[in-house]
């Protein structure tokens, strides 16, 4: 239980740094997706704190776990993560966005050690995780491949299209995240297309699903334990509900907060409550 504890205390503290990167890339901007880092720190916590199998030193290294971004505006999010793994200097994040700049904006992996994908273009990721899975099979690899995605790609047929063809070809190497926190770019996911009831619709797909509360660490750390060690051969889906700006209260109340832009004495605060609540 000690072990427990103490290993959920190191992710609450993986997830702060997460966060903290997040808006400071965000200041250095001035704007940018920083709502959806602060929500889906958690678990990115857990994928690189615990799950992932990779050498930081190393991104391309053929035993890695694959981390496919499909949703490539959460880019900060994901530098962020890979900042706090050790596969990019800390000091880069002052060219976030920047010319030159090894963080773009968007995902692109011809930029970016440990970006598998270029994402952004939705519902291309899960397609391509299919692919992935498929080809480490081949080559008797052991691999998993995470395919990383937003509610707003339950829009796309590509994305159900790459579902069905998962479970088809029973890709037990496949753990595909959703986050969902109900926003894209034209307003509330669930208002744009509804996608509920959505546990039953991967379910019908022939996927394994586990829906937990993307901001509770624990649950996101056992359905991550579930998805790498169940037994079925057949492809598993994480739905994360999260909340936009997770820990700093005057974003998480704002109503739209898709893409945020803040006045600069906003970002130090933002800071400042992060700090003052770090585990």
């Amino acid at each position: 239980m000690s072990n427990q504890h103490d290993a959920l205390t190191e992710l609450a503290r993986c997830a702060a740094r997460i966060r903290r990167y997040a808006v400071r890339m965000g200041e250095v901007q001035g704007q940018g997706y920083v709502g959806q880092a602060l929500g889906y720190a958690d678990v990115l916590a857990v994928a690189y704190g615990h799950a992932m199998t990779f050498r930081p030193e190393d991104p391309e290294w053929e035993g890695r776990d694959r981390f496919l971004l499909s949703h490539g505006h959460y880019a900060i999010a994901h530098y962020a993560a890979m900042i706090e793994a050790g596969i990019i200097p800390e000091s880069e994040l002052e060219t976030y966005g920047s010319d030159d700049s090894r963080l773009p904006m968007s995902g692109m992996a011809s930029y970016t050690p440990g970006m598998e994908i270029s994402g952004g273009s939705l519902g291309q990721g899960l397609p391509i995780a299919v692919g992935i899975a498929l080809g480490l099979r081949h080559q008797r690899n052991s691999a998993f491949v995470y395919n990383s995605m937003s509610d707003g790609e339950l829009d796309e047929g590509s994305t159900w299209e790459a579902a069905m063809s998962a479970a088809h070809h029973g890709l037990g190497n496949l753990i595909c995240m959703v986050d969902i926190n109900n926003q894209q770019a034209d307003g509330a996911s669930s208002k744009v297309m509804g996608f509920e009831p959505l546990a039953d619709k991967w379910a019908a797909f022939g996927w394994h699903v586990q829906r937990v509360d993307g901001n509770h660490l624990p649950a996101v750390l056992r359905a991550f334990d579930t998805a790498r060690t169940l037994a079925e051969p057949k492809p598993r889906v994480i739905l994360c509900d999260t909340l936009m700006g997770k820990g700093v209260p005057f974003l998480e109340a704002r109503e739209k907060n898709h893409f945020i832009r803040v006045d600069p004495p906003e970002w130090q605060q933002a800071l400042e409550v992060l700090d003052a609540n770090r585990p």
